[in-house]
């Protein structure tokens, strides 16, 4: 059996339904005992972040998938727990700031203390060190159902962006096929796009003449606090925008290598996710800012 540790959040959730539909048998690990999960999922109700509510629970896994931020601080003793109950690889969720520094030091730091943690368990490791996921670009979504010019701060801001579902394959072969052991990926989408890019192509696939218009840092900073974003969320975003803006960052072909095919493009994200840029899907704007890039 596999399990999933943060198995409700954007990676978790596409990754255990890619297993379930190779017909994998897959474990979800989450607090909520009413949480909706994908058909044929087994349910493992425990807070990853206090191991010992997991203790017999995960016995017998083979593999883990590991959101750091569905752990915590408790990541090394989690992974002890799971070692003594068999558990031979991990598959963990990191950020391609790790390998090439973006942003403020102590979110990286976090993610850097959670690959050592890993590293050090006695198990098989396996590193997905991501960009920024496309579904960030969902923070929008209120802008561009409002009006056509979409706001924001470092329009020149260049990343390559990574399809969500690109990160979930790599996972589910990573945890299910020999050869991964040891291999850190760096995962990207195939170019690099900055954010004024990124908002033609959402134009693109809504039929709108969507433009970017540039703020000021502090101006856009102020305006998510006062949205009632927690600090973390403009320092998280800010810090690494201001770095992309002066040198972009990094596009890898691993997302290829693995899959065997080229990895998705935004153009693809904004096809499939036009609906929620036009009033067919709710989001809370500023609910993204998931992953590498604003890490």
């Amino acid at each position: 059996m596999i399990t999933i540790i943060g198995a409700t959040g954007t990676i978790g959730r596409l990754t255990l339904s890619a297993l379930l539909d190779q017909g994998v048998r897959v474990a979800a690990v989450t607090r909520d005992p009413h949480s909706e999960l994908p058909a044929g999922a087994y349910r493992i109700v425990g807070d990853p972040g206090r191991p010992e509510t997991l203790a017999g629970a995960i016995d017998g896994t083979q593999a883990l998938l590991i959101s750091p931020r569905a752990v915590g601080p408790a990541l090394a003793d989690l992974l002890e727990l799971a070692r003594r109950g068999g558990t031979r690889q991990a598959v963990l969720l990191s950020a391609a700031t790790v390998a090439y520094p973006a942003g403020l030091a102590k979110f990286r730091a976090g993610f850097e203390a959670a690959e050592l943690a890993t590293a050090e368990s006695g198990l098989e490791w396996t590193f997905l060190r991501s960009t920024d996921y496309a579904a960030n670009a969902l923070a929008w979504a209120g802008q561009v159902r409002a009006g056509d010019v979409v706001r924001g701060a470092y329009a020149a801001a260049r990343t390559s962006t990574v399809h969500e579902r690109d990160v979930a394959a790599v996972a589910a072969r990573a945890l299910t096929e020999p050869g991964h052991a040891g291999k850190s990926y760096i995962l990207t989408g195939p170019e690099s796009l900055s954010q004024a890019d990124k908002v033609r192509l959402l134009g693109a696939a809504t039929g709108r003449p969507l433009t970017f218009q540039e703020l000021p840092p502090d101006d856009v900073r102020a305006g998510m606090l006062a949205a009632g974003l927690p600090e973390e969320v403009p320092d998280r975003l800010l810090g690494s925008l201001a770095d992309y803006a002066r040198e972009p960052g990094p596009t890898s072909d691993d997302v290829e290598k693995v899959l065997g095919r080229p990895a998705l493009t935004f153009a693809d994200w904004a096809a499939e996710h036009a609906a929620a840029f036009t009033g067919g899907a709710a989001f809370a704007s500023g609910a993204a800012f998931t992953s590498g890039g604003a890490r």
